[in-house]
């Protein structure tokens, strides 16, 4: 895999306190890379960095094996889009106008930016006949946050930054946001560096998951490998409000029976009988990408982590809603 984004030995201060200590860090190109921890941990300090919103007191910081600090940074954050947790839509301006802020200052055509905010809006499910000359205050919180991913692809850039975007959505625009960013990545295969402080949004979405605790990445793997073998306490503690007592009860086949499966099915893959577990299944997602389902002999469909995850994130759903 490319990298396209590194740390070396990067620290960050502020008035003598340390709130990143000596971090080294890649991010692949084209992966879901997830910053998790709690409050103060540094994530967002971390992703401000890889803009040059914030400065390295220490180490250098590299953007497709170029330091930050020698691009034009103007130029250079318009290769990189950004969603705030704060919704952060120019309130004056429709929803084409805040969709084409950046493709009009790289001189996009008035042609070419329509097309291109028609083509979005479709791709997220939101008639362009309908939304595209509405005002923010016209849209819920979920469509809002639909439009400011949106303003963030606008301009194809090889880079998302997202910096808690749901946390302040209920948990259905929530949900439904989360599968939005999968379909997209799916289909564009853009770079997503993604912070929360919700583990299981975080393996939900991660291609891979860097747990933060003080400024330091404890932890960085896939979601499986966490989950399986988590290094430290302080890890284990943070994914064990992710459902994990549940899945100790609960077995593949009442996935299957919820839904929770691929009904394709690929006889290639390694077997999980439907009467396995659901915590068993970790560590064979530590090494599989996906998994045969077989009940009674004969293969049902396929099982992978985000089916399994969607399963665990259920729970919280209903709860909450």
């Amino acid at each position: 895999m490319t990298p396209i984004i590194e740390f070396k030995q990067v620290s960050k201060a502020f008035d003598d306190k340390i709130v990143i200590d000596h971090l080294d860090l890649t991010i692949q190109k084209g992966e879901i890379f997830v910053l998790v921890g709690p409050s103060g941990s540094g994530k967002t300090t971390t992703l401000k960095m890889i803009n040059a919103l914030s400065e390295p007191t220490d180490g250098d910081i590299y953007f497709k094996e170029k330091r930050i600090k020698d691009y034009n940074i103007q130029k250079m954050r318009w290769q990189m889009g950004y969603v705030l947790q704060q919704i952060a839509l120019f309130p004056t301006m429709d929803v084409k106008q805040n969709i084409e802020v950046i493709p009009e200052m790289l001189g996009w055509s008035k042609k070419d930016r329509s097309e291109a905010v028609d083509r979005l809006l479709k791709q997220v499910q939101l008639d362009p006949e309908q939304y595209r000359h509405r005002l923010p205050k016209a849209l819920s919180g979920g469509e809002q946050q639909r439009i400011g991913i949106l303003r963030a692809l606008a301009a194809n850039p090889e880079v998302i930054l997202m910096d808690e975007p749901f946390s302040a959505l209920d948990p259905i625009s929530r949900n439904a946001l989360q599968e939005l960013v999968l379909d997209l990545h799916k289909e564009l295969g853009t770079t997503i560096i993604f912070v929360t402080h919700n583990m299981k949004e975080a393996i939900k979405l991660g291609s891979r998951i860097a747990v933060m605790n003080k400024g330091k990445i404890v932890q960085c793997d896939t979601p499986e490998v966490i989950i399986a073998q988590p290094k430290t306490a302080f890890v284990k503690t943070f994914f064990e409000e992710t459902g994990e007592d549940e899945a100790k009860l609960v077995k593949v086949a009442d996935l299957v029976a919820m839904g929770y499966y691929r009904k394709e099915i690929d006889e290639r893959l390694e077997k999980i009988n439907g009467n396995t577990i659901l915590s068993d299944t970790y560590a064979l997602f530590a090494q599989h990408a996906a998994l045969t389902i077989v009940e009674n002999g004969q293969a049902v469909g396929t099982l992978n982590h985000q089916d399994v995850f969607a399963f665990l994130s259920r729970e919280t759903q209903v709860n909450e809603a």
